[in-house]
């Protein structure tokens, strides 16, 4: 890839899984996080070192604990050296 690309989930909206792409050009410490609409922190998906190319994480609409979450809204955000950038999900049960 030749830019830092965070792409919409699949399916949208989804239940009770969704897959979240994005690409990284380069080699970076990339970091995945879903948040719900009061901004506080239910799931961590990626943190760590990756190589650059095309990647893809599943998340199954659970917390960090496994517990899984009430339907609505969720925000996730990648963050992968300076690039930043977050997106809206809604999970229906």
């Amino acid at each position: 890839p030749f830019e830092f690309t965070l792409y919409h989930n699949y399916p949208h909206p989804f239940n009770p899984g969704t897959t979240l792409r994005y690409d990284i050009p380069e080699d970076a410490l990339v970091n995945i996080t879903i948040y719900d609409m009061m901004g506080r922190q239910i799931s961590t998906l990626v943190i760590g070192q990756q190589s650059a190319g095309y990647k893809s994480v599943r998340w199954n609409a659970t917390n960090d604990k496994g517990a899984p979450v009430s339907e609505g809204v969720y925000l996730y955000t990648i963050e992968a050296g300076d690039y930043r950038q977050t997106n809206k999900m809604v999970l229906l049960k």
